[in-house]
């Protein structure tokens, strides 16, 4: 009897990111974070699933098309936008989580910079923090993270969501951004949260220029050096339509998107947070088959 080829690496297999209560994601692949956005103004699908059947329906469809993870957010962070109430956040993404648990046991990521509503989300069923602040906003994050031991999602910003493209400036984007990184593992370090829990995000399109997004994309294996899991979150920005100045909005940046997707991961990125599941497992799928072919 032959035995089947596999091109899965042995250490691979044992790359995984720990969840709370023991279970775990494995990185022997790229994972797919599916985007839902609970919010009447985000820059791409504001307001497409603010109601609670639709929210839920939208999760569903993502993971009938194997994302890995759904990521719930109830604030907005386009450029410009306005800080929200934390209740009125909690009010968006509490139930949909609590309805998406009764249904499906996929790992849910709360897309947040609040320690109380990252608390909310956790109890609804969360297993991630999403954090776009890297936990500079809310003083208690770092806290309930180490005391809940949940994975974190630490991501680059320069200034914030209501200012950060008015005039982002830097003199060698991917050293700083690995300089800030350098010093949130240590902070997170010592505040009691476990290396193993924290997922790294350069942070495109968050207080960046096209040529420090480009920059980033085309460098991640340089955030690799910390020994951590990466995620890229280029879906649907702006850069994209700055590439490719005919179809400049965000419904007409798939394509972009799908390329952007699959360089992160041919540069080293472990996950890409998505919109578009279903095209981006598929074009995943055929580079992958494509590597394991070399």
């Amino acid at each position: 009897m032959v035995q089947k080829q596999t091109h899965t690496k042995p250490e691979e297999i044992k790359r995984v990111i720990p969840l709370a209560g023991g279970g775990q994601l494995s990185l022997s692949r790229p994972l797919v974070m599916g985007i839902l956005n609970v919010t009447p103004d985000s820059f791409f699908d504001g307001g497409k699933f603010v109601k609670l059947e639709s929210a839920v329906a939208q999760a569903q469809k993502m993971i009938a098309e194997d994302a890995d993870i759904i990521d719930i957010g109830g604030e907005s962070t386009r450029p410009g936008a306005e800080p929200i109430d934390q209740n009125e956040e909690q009010q968006r993404v509490v139930p949909v989580i609590e309805a998406l648990r009764q249904c499906s046991d996929v790992c849910i990521s709360v897309d947040t910079t609040h320690a109380r509503t990252a608390e909310v989300a956790v109890e609804a069923g969360a297993r991630i923090i999403n954090d776009v602040s890297a936990m500079r906003s809310d003083p208690d994050m770092v806290a309930l993270a180490a005391r809940l031991k949940l994975p974190v999602v630490l991501m680059h910003m320069q200034g914030t969501p209501r200012d950060m493209q008015k005039n982002p400036s830097y003199v060698d984007c991917v050293a700083e951004v690995t300089d800030f990184f350098r010093e949130r593992i240590e902070f997170c370090r010592c505040h009691g949260v476990d290396k193993s829990k924290i997922i790294l995000d350069p942070g495109i399109g968050f207080g960046k220029r096209l040529s420090d997004n480009l920059e980033i994309l085309a460098n991640i294996s340089e955030f690799k050096q910390f020994g951590l899991p990466v995620l890229v979150g280029a879906s649907r920005k702006s850069f994209i339509g700055m590439l490719h100045s005919v179809e400049t909005a965000p419904e007409q940046r798939l394509g972009g998107s799908i390329a952007a997707a699959v360089t992160a991961i041919g540069n080293g990125a472990d996950i890409v947070r998505v919109h578009d599941v279903g095209q981006t497992v598929q074009a995943l799928k055929v580079f992958q088959g494509i590597r394991s072919a070399e």
